[in-house]
């Protein structure tokens, strides 16, 4: 097979690159930008672009399929060489979907968490050597690719995210999968730019447990109103089984989860983690792991990269590293490092840095996300929103909108590095979060020095 990648560089698309030049595929690609850790990998195996930028004579009828990645624009020229020359063009889950049509799909779905259990999953059957295909959000200990498609494995574990398929294919991607086994964590609107009302949000989940073969099995957070309608809906055609957060208790820093065999002690802590044990348990038993099984194999669950990632651990202080950026995973995440060491004081600091977070009207949903922390800091580069297009926000505005009081706003990432450096972590956490990077920092740099 002959397949060449419209944006290779993307971090689904590269791992989607390398997967199936490890099947022994021929693969050739293009992209205009490629950063790390893509462009290491790619030029790793052979597969990084000779010059960046867009070659319509790339493409030729020798190639079998063309795969577009989101970065792509819709007059891309290679895209329009590739569909007047007629040729097979695939979106990412499209292509994830054909490689896998004869497998056992497992999809894990939400708004939040999805890529957290789809972790749990994977590392409880790699913890006994099972044979499965995965695609995952998420670079994690022990896999080297965050895709793999073989042809031995039974099942595939896939993270099913709602976001747009492809510049041409405005479907959310989960809706490509017709999961046979799935699981949703919760809805909390997100990608205000596709998804610009809460209906229709709503939508994209209920056509996704449609698509749920007949006969199949879904789990849901049953704390979750939307998805208990949603479940309700479906019953006739699906199993439905809920989910809520697993029994536990919390002793000296430490949490244990109830089992059967006694209590079993957890690398990972907070109320949406032992949510995310529960579903991910209740998708093991599909696949055939027991109970007792399962909590031997998630006790050694790290987690998985920049999902409260421990940066810094010492007698002093505990430095995290986490993706939130929507409200509802801001709140939890600030919740829970809170919760899991009450005797410290919680510095928590977030950057606006996604389309919805930077929009005026969706500010609103931030109040009270941050209410958790002892100090809390928030930052935004006002040069992202205009990259972004969208009308300009100010610190006034941010302040507004997350209604506390104590709250620090900053729009030069020098300043909030600055009043870091200020603090003693003596008996302090620090949660850093972002889908960015605070405007260029070293962030595990920053948390090294900020621990001495």
């Amino acid at each position: 097979m002959n397949v060449h990648f419209i944006a290779i560089g993307g971090a689904a698309m590269h791992n989607l690159a390398l997967a199936l030049y490890s099947k022994g595929y021929k693969i050739t690609g293009s992209d205009d930008e490629i950063f790390e850790p893509s462009r290491t990998r790619l030029q790793k195996a052979g597969l990084l672009p000779q010059k960046y930028g867009w070659y319509p004579e790339k493409i030729n009828k020798n190639i079998d399929a063309i795969i577009l990645g989101m970065h792509a624009r819709i007059d891309n020229p290679e895209l329009l060489e590739a569909q007047k020359q007629g040729l097979k063009i695939y979106s990412y889950p499209e292509y994830i979907y054909e490689q896998s049509k004869d497998k056992i799909r497992v999809v894990i779905g939400g708004s939040h968490g999805k890529t957290t259990i789809t972790s749990m999953v994977m590392h409880v059957l790699a913890y006994y050597k099972m044979d499965f295909d995965y695609m995952v959000g998420s670079q994690l200990e022990g896999f080297d690719t965050m895709v793999r498609l073989s042809e031995s494995a039974k099942y595939i574990i896939l993270e099913g995210d709602e976001y747009l398929s492809s510049p041409i294919d405005l479907r959310s991607k989960f809706l490509w999968y017709k999961p046979q086994i799935a699981l949703l964590t919760g809805i909390a609107w997100d990608h205000i730019n596709v998804f610009p009302t809460w209906k229709g949000y709503i939508e994209q989940f209920d056509t996704f447990v449609s698509t749920i073969k007949k006969g199949g099995y879904l789990t849901y957070f049953i704390g979750d109103k939307e998805l208990q309608i949603i479940a309700d809906k479906h019953q006739n055609n699906v199993e439905t089984v809920p989910y809520n957060t697993h029994e536990y208790k919390l002793e000296n820093g430490i949490t244990f989860i109830k089992t059967k065999q006694g209590f079993v002690e957890l690398e990972v802590f907070g109320e949406h983690n032992l949510q995310n044990i529960s579903g991910a348990k209740n998708i093991c038993n599909q696949i055939g792991i027991s109970d007792e099984d399962f909590y031997l194999a998630i006790a050694e669950f790290k987690g998985a990269a920049k999902r409260l990632q421990t940066l810094v651990k010492n007698k002093k202080t505990q430095m995290f590293l986490d993706f939130a950026h929507s409200p509802s995973k801001l709140k939890a995440t600030t919740k829970a490092v809170k919760a899991q060491f009450k005797n410290r004081t919680l510095v928590a600091c977030m950057e606006l840095h996604t389309f919805s977070s930077l929009k005026a009207d969706f500010l609103p949903q931030y109040k009270g996300t941050m209410d958790a922390a002892d100090i809390a800091f928030v930052y935004f580069s006002p040069k992202t929103v205009e990259h972004k297009q969208l009308d300009p926000i100010t610190a006034e505005d941010v302040f507004n909108a997350f209604d506390n009081p104590n709250l620090k706003v900053f729009t030069d990432s020098d300043e909030i590095v600055k009043a870091l450096k200020l603090i003693s972590f003596d008996q302090k956490n620090l949660l850093l979060m972002t889908s960015g990077n605070f405007g260029g920092v070293n962030l595990k740099e920053l948390a090294k020095e900020l621990s001495l």
